[in-house]
């Protein structure tokens, strides 16, 4: 999609601090880091939503979750970390791309939200 930040981010048009990168995903630090290691892992595939997931599209979710995995052990996230889906406007989704976010460094608490 040609105005989506996240297509741009993969295709080199809008500079990243890339953590890394394969046939089917690309994985940056967040811009705006909310614990001490913050970075989304996204499908190269334009998915707007979890709501737009299908049979066809699906397997590139457990690709990603795979790589998260790797890169939790890299960044050095071994006593735990949070991964967290944003859907639609009510749950705080602000880029319509399919991302997964991937909080840690520190201990994150049991609360999922402050209210």
């Amino acid at each position: 999609m040609s105005d989506c930040i996240f297509c741009k981010i993969i295709a080199g048009e809008i500079p990243s601090k890339k953590l890394y990168e394969d046939e089917l995903c690309y994985a940056f630090y967040d811009i705006a880091p909310q614990a001490p290691v913050h970075f989304l892992v996204i499908p190269k595939e334009h998915i707007p939503s979890t709501d737009d997931l299908t049979e066809k599209n699906a397997a590139v979710v457990s690709h990603l979750f795979l790589v998260i995995q790797k890169l939790a052990k890299e960044t050095g996230l071994t006593n735990g970390y949070r991964i967290i889906n944003n859907v639609g406007a009510d749950g705080g989704q602000t880029v319509k791309h399919f991302h997964l976010h991937v909080l840690g460094g520190e201990n994150l608490g049991e609360q999922m939200i402050n209210k």
